[in-house]
């Protein structure tokens, strides 16, 4: 599932080798957090939030068959 997200974040990001995801497992919850520069904000979420609502929906769906909730989580970069 982190390969889906990867590729789909990597798709929309102009610069995905400077994208860095923080995973924290804890039992069936799985936490990921994106963090984006600033330039790349507006591109992975999408407007109105409709590329990050739909990576949303697409990790849900595809996370039934493993048992596990997926928390996705798009930072800014400090």
């Amino acid at each position: 599932m982190i390969e889906l997200i990867k590729y789909v974040v990597g798709t929309f990001s102009e610069n995905s080798e400077t994208v860095d995801y923080e995973i924290v497992e804890d039992g069936n919850v799985v936490n990921v957090t994106i963090v984006l520069d600033k330039s790349d904000m507006g591109k992975v979420i999408g407007r109105q939030g409709k590329i990050a609502k739909a990576l949303r929906t697409l990790v849900r769906v595809g996370s039934q068959k493993e048992n596990k909730k997926y928390n996705i989580e798009i930072r800014e970069r400090a």
